[in-house]
């Protein structure tokens, strides 16, 4: 599980603004762009097989402990419907060390859902397989 910010509008990347000129003559000029102002927090919840569950969170609205909640009630029944016969004991679960996901009552909804976490290690973007996996295809 991973959240992150996706943009209404995003800018090109500098390989996709690349292009090519003749030697002598004058580059063409780029207008500097901006992101938009809209943006919209998407929590990404997904295991070997694929995508399980993706969830905007409304304009306004803080991600917390309940919210949080709430989305892991969702995901063990997207579970139950997607990944039939494969969950038999456990889940095994990753996610950062974000406050909301330290909260007490997430943990307590963890271990009432019967998700083990697995501990991430604070500073470690390594090992947050979505950061260099899904994401950037995400937001392509």
């Amino acid at each position: 599980m991973n959240e992150t910010w996706l943009y209404h509008y995003d800018s090109e990347t500098k390989r996709q603004s690349m292009e090519w000129w003749l030697s002598g003559s004058s580059r063409p000029q780029k207008f500097r762009v901006q992101k938009s102002a809209g943006k919209v927090l998407a929590s990404i919840f997904w295991d070997q097989d694929g995508i399980l569950l993706i969830d905007y969170l409304p304009k306004g609205q803080t991600i917390n402990a309940e919210c949080y909640s709430f989305l892991l009630v969702k995901l063990k029944d997207i579970l139950k419907e997607k990944r039939r016969g494969k969950v038999t004991k456990r889940v095994l679960f990753l996610h950062d060390n974000a406050p909301t996901h330290r909260a007490l009552a997430t943990q307590k909804k963890l271990a009432y859902l019967g998700f083990q976490c697995l501990d991430h290690p604070p500073c470690a973007p390594d090992l947050a397989p979505s950061d260099y996996q899904l994401f950037p295809g995400l937001k392509k």
